[in-house]
């Protein structure tokens, strides 16, 4: 009995653990990536006279690089379909950029930006999540 007890009170110690780990890289990755959204949200913003096509190719590209290397290690714990809309939003936000349509780019980036944040909130460790 005593054994059973201190298994039980080991597994919800790792368990908590584990979840304060996971939620600490999900808030750091999540405003990482949302910081970057951001910036190149307020470069596509700008006149299209003052937009540096080079430079938002080259940050959008960044930013997709980013995702890719965050992506396997997120994939452990959160929703693949979740991931999957963040990297649908960046496919479409990038393709946007490329063909030099901003007002459509900042559309997706702007869902992306959301979904984060979603992911963000729906992994919280909360009673609202709990319950």
């Amino acid at each position: 009995m005593k054994k059973e007890l201190i298994i039980c009170v080991i597994i919800i110690i790792a368990i908590i653990i584990g979840n304060y780990i996971t939620q600490n890289y999900t808030k750091k990755w999540s405003k990482t990536l949302s910081d970057s959204l951001q910036e190149l949200r307020q470069e596509l913003l700008k006149d299209e006279e003052q937009i540096d096509n080079n430079m938002l190719k080259n940050k959008s590209e960044e930013i997709t690089n980013e995702w890719n290397s965050n992506h396997n290690k997120l994939a452990y714990y959160i929703e693949h379909k979740e991931l999957e809309k963040v990297e649908i939003d960046l496919i479409s936000m990038k393709s946007y950029i490329d063909s030099s349509e901003y007002k459509e780019s900042v559309n997706e980036l702007d869902k992306c930006i959301f979904v984060i944040k979603h992911i963000e909130d729906m992994y919280a460790f909360n009673l609202e999540n709990v319950f």
